[in-house]
């Protein structure tokens, strides 16, 4: 009988990439995959460390597994696994912790599946990670992650990803296309280039060693060139290495879709300055100014971070009036909570808790309005939608280029195509909804019409 194998994954699209590449090694193995939720031999558990929640999650996830398996094989990996690996061996029910050395080659770890007394450790000095392994998600939904770098050399005094991923790395651009193209042959329409820093894509390249010898530019420009790919789409990129001519060129193509996510952390230079990033706010605003310009549908998203240390009120209105000013879409807000190691324990003016919850409600409040304020410029344009493949209580969802979201009633003839749509009316949470389809030529969808709910 075949073994069976069920994956949790916590926290980024980098995560869900990698999971998806590991779940191929066991199914590579003769093991079958399952839903995390159904029984199983094998739970593999992707950890996340970004925020204090990390323990919590891994805790909760490995009592879930055990719930429906009580003498399943449990291993754990991810970013928690490297940065606090002893800490996870004493979760009852833990098996294996593989840091990020090991956690490619867990099926080597894998030669007794019995409950074990004493939990196997793999877990290396990050520094001794050096190696890059590419990985890119398939079957979970329509679009697939890509990697194209890992690692970071930013050192961001609030974060704790490179103790956790080791320094910035990459493929060359060859072997990039290479698992592009093996993604292409899983009939994917949409691949979301994704990384820690992908930047700095080429900086310490495999191939040519330190410095490098290729840029996150060539890249695109290669990648522009791929069959297969009707779209490609940029994950998080920093301010300060999204060049104009990278927002030139997305503005000229007609594979990179107009939507970029641009961290910006605080409006604040001062705060800016403690946090250890490489720009101003000047330079932010710049990048946003030229991106409008060139791209005026273009979404942008950003990430925010409230109740850094000696953030007074001061700084917070002044980068609340900051992003308030900027022609942006959508907020991802973080409220800041203390990661060991990290260079921010040492800065004092600890902001109390109530007053970061209200700091990060008036920012959640901003980001509605502002992504209510994008939606509503959009009515009335023709778009093209990418229909995802789940069916959510009779209703199915997609986005267009710009990242606009629409549903319709579930239709499974929709799924993974992309669907020319006028965008008319919004249902009462401001999402695009479409109610009926007027005809079909050659199993594609013609215009549709939006009607409200």
């Amino acid at each position: 009988m075949q073994k069976r194998v069920a994956f949790h994954t916590l926290g980024c699209k980098l995560n869900f990439s990698e999971t998806s590449a590991i779940s191929r090694l066991f199914t590579n193995e003769g093991f079958t995959k399952v839903e995390f939720g159904e029984e199983a031999d094998v739970y593999v558990i992707n950890t996340c460390s970004v925020t204090e929640a990390a323990d919590k999650k891994c805790r909760q996830a490995v009592r879930q597994a055990l719930k429906h398996s009580p003498k399943a094989f449990v291993a754990v990996t991810g970013c928690y696994a490297q940065l606090k690996p002893t800490e996870i061996s004493h979760i009852e029910g833990v098996d294996l912790v593989l840091g990020a050395n090991e956690k490619f080659n867990i099926i080597s770890h894998l030669d007794n599946l019995s409950k074990r007394e004493t939990p196997g450790v793999h877990a290396c000095e990050i520094m001794h990670t050096k190696t890059f392994v590419p990985s890119y998600s398939a079957g979970d939904r329509t679009r697939s992650f890509l990697k194209v770098q890992d690692g970071c050399d930013y050192f961001c005094s609030f974060c704790t990803i490179p103790l956790a991923r080791g320094r910035s790395r990459s493929n060359s651009i060859a072997d990039t296309l290479k698992t592009v193209h093996e993604a292409v042959r899983t009939g994917i329409k949409e691949v979301v280039l994704t990384g820690v820093n992908i930047g700095d894509f080429g900086k310490n390249s495999l191939s040519f060693g330190e410095g490098g010898g290729e840029t996150f530019f060539d890249l695109i420009k290669a990648l522009d060139k791929v069959e297969g790919i009707v779209r490609f789409r940029i994950s998080s990129i920093e301010p300060n290495l999204l060049s104009n001519e990278i927002i030139e060129f997305v503005a000229g193509s007609n594979k990179f879709v107009p939507h970029f996510h641009i961290p910006l952390q605080s409006g604040s230079d001062k705060i800016l300055k403690l946090m250890r990033r490489r720009y101003e706010s000047q330079l932010y605003a710049n990048r946003i100014e030229t991106i409008k310009t060139l791209l005026p549908d273009c979404c942008i998203g950003v990430d925010v971070i409230v109740g850094f240390p000696s953030e007074t009120e001061e700084d917070f209105i002044e980068t609340y009036n900051f992003i308030n000013g900027l022609d942006v879409s959508y907020l991802h807000v973080f409220t800041y909570s203390e990661r060991a190691d990290t260079t921010a324990l040492r800065i004092p003016g600890k902001v109390p808790q109530e007053e970061k919850n209200r700091r990060s409600k008036m920012l959640h409040i901003l980001s509605e309005k502002k992504k209510r304020h994008f939606y509503e410029q959009q009515k009335g344009k023709t778009v093209t939608v990418l229909f995802e493949h789940e069916n959510d209580d009779g209703f199915m969802y997609g986005f267009t280029e710009n990242y606009i979201k629409v549903k319709t009633p579930y239709n499974p003839l929709l799924a993974n195509e992309l669907i020319n749509v006028c965008l008319e009316n919004t249902d009462d949470n401001g999402i695009y909804f479409l109610e009926r389809e007027e005809s079909i030529v050659n199993n594609q969808y013609s215009i549709f019409n939006l009607q409200s709910l």
